[in-house]
């Protein structure tokens, strides 16, 4: 409670910054029970709005901004985009995102200062602090056994994105306890105690409510599990219950 008071301040310490000095101000990378508190206790006050981005749209680990309504000048997000491939991928060995957060973790970096990890058969992107990039692209040298090479990525925000595989099946209704269990192969009764327990956020915020009904977009995070978009009803049996589409992030 005392961490989660701390931060409490420095939001308002932020918003109150950008409004005197008429600057946007910056929170570092937030994970989901951060999102959450700014979700649910920030509000765009008098003279300043609050705006969240991860560097692309899904992203999971976003950075708040507090932006001046009398704002003159542009402005972007200090997020650089780095792409990391093995120097030899004939001789690569499998990696995996706790291998990448590893070694990057491994070489003295703040969790806070780095973003969302996008695996990809032929290597990964790292969103990270502007700050880092030049640092990042030259230490990031060896993963496991494999050498590694890091390189600053330009592409446009649209072009990244988690992978995803669709996943059919019928529920009783879309609430949250039973969806989740189907998009995981669970019981529903298994996914109440993560539920309950703080584990399951719905687009950022944490949802502790098992007959929370989706919507269509909806962006389910659960803790240890995954993540999934849940998509829509696509129809009824003769028996009533609901064949639903989700699509759950590889």
């Amino acid at each position: 409670m005392e961490r989660e008071e701390l931060f409490r301040k420095r939001l308002e310490e932020l918003a109150r910054t950008a409004y005197n000095r008429n600057i946007v101000t910056f929170t570092d990378f937030l994970d989901l029970n951060e999102l959450h508190i700014v979700n649910t206790s920030v509000r765009s006050s008098a003279g300043v709005k609050l705006s969240l981005f991860g560097g692309y749209e899904t992203a999971e680990r976003q950075i708040a901004a507090f932006v001046p309504d009398a704002l003159c000048y542009d402005w972007e997000y200090p997020i650089a985009v780095l792409k990391i491939t093995p120097l030899a991928a004939k001789y690569a060995e499998p990696l995996t995102h706790r291998d990448y957060l590893g070694a990057i973790l491994n070489l003295g970096i703040d969790r806070g200062k780095t973003g969302d990890i996008l695996v990809r058969p032929e290597g990964a992107y790292l969103f990270c602090h502007e700050k880092l990039a030049d640092f990042l692209t030259e230490n990031i040298t060896r993963i496991r056994h494999t050498e590694m090479q890091a390189v600053r990525c330009y592409d446009s925000p649209d072009t990244f994105g988690p992978e995803e595989e669709e996943v059919r099946g019928t529920v009783a209704s879309v609430r949250l306890d039973s969806v989740i269990a189907l998009a995981f192969q669970s019981s529903r009764s298994s996914m109440i105690p993560l539920i309950e327990g703080g584990k399951v956020f719905v687009n950022g915020k944490m949802t502790v409510s098992n007959g929370y009904s989706l919507k269509s977009g909806d962006i389910v995070s659960v803790r240890g599990k995954g993540k999934f978009r849940f998509g829509e009803v696509l129809s009824q049996t003769k028996k009533g219950r609901n064949l639903v589409s989700l699509y759950r992030y590889i």
